[in-house]
């Protein structure tokens, strides 16, 4: 991590309060013999409690990594060590808990079913949890309430507006509680009031409740909301620091 991203860090030596470290990951892919290096070796550490944009343009890595901190998928060489633990030494089973259980997913696209009522699209992950229904669906509506949709329950995603379907998904990726919201490109598919609308929310999230927020974008006037900029270019991270003094 670069001495500009250590200002903003807080209780930098408090290694317990550590969510993410990322030492020299590399991934590349392969076709037969063929291999394609995407990750040369990325260097990150993330506390818990920090609003954290990474920026890069297609081709960056941008995408690998998000995929790679979702436990999405899996590092060529490195050490992701998440909440904790150590992903290289989890079963499937176990990365699949910590997908359900530590990091709450924001989607471009929503990523919510068409036909089931938004309380219950917000409390799935709980069902998935084993959580019963009457208790899932009470932490659900108490989610919808926190980003204002108290009153829509009981309503389709049909029947709400696109910003409204995106507070639902920040609904269910809030609703187990998890370390970390991770949001991919999370006001892709908004127009620019509801852009703002759903990024001020992140930032309530994040001072108020002292959420973890990671965002994924390539768009300069999202990754202002953060407070840290993480930005990579043909796989290296270029730019490690405040984003106010961050080129964007």
């Amino acid at each position: 991590m670069s001495a500009n991203a250590s200002a903003i860090v807080p209780n930098q030596a408090a290694r317990s309060d550590v969510l993410i470290r990322l030492t020299d990951i590399k991934k590349s892919y392969f076709s037969g013999d063929v291999e394609t290096p995407v990750l040369h070796g990325i260097n990150v550490t993330i506390q818990h409690g920090e609003f954290v944009a990474i920026m890069g343009q297609s081709g960056s890595g941008k995408s690998t990594l998000m995929n790679i901190l979702g436990a999405l998928d899996t590092p060529t060489s490195g050490s992701y060590v998440l909440n904790g633990k150590e992903t290289s030494t989890l079963t499937d089973n176990e990365l699949a808990k910590v997908r359900n259980e530590t990091i709450g997913f924001v989607f471009q696209g929503f990523n919510l079913l068409k036909r089931m009522p938004l309380v219950d699209n917000v409390a799935l992950p709980l069902l998935y949890a084993g959580v019963a229904m009457a208790d899932a669906r009470k932490r659900a509506t108490e989610k919808l309430a926190q980003t204002g949709l108290g009153a829509f329950t009981k309503r389709l995603p049909n029947q709400i507006s696109g910003g409204q379907q995106q507070r639902v998904a920040i609904s269910r990726a809030l609703v187990c509680e998890p370390a970390l919201i991770l949001a991919d490109e999370p006001t892709g598919n908004l127009d620019t009031t509801t852009s703002v609308e759903i990024m001020s929310l992140f930032t309530r999230l994040n001072e108020e409740n002292g959420m973890s927020i990671l965002i994924v974008t390539h768009e300069p006037d999202v990754a202002k909301y953060a407070k840290r900029l993480v930005r990579l270019k043909d796989g290296l991270v270029t730019y490690d620091g405040l984003v106010s003094e961050a080129d964007l």
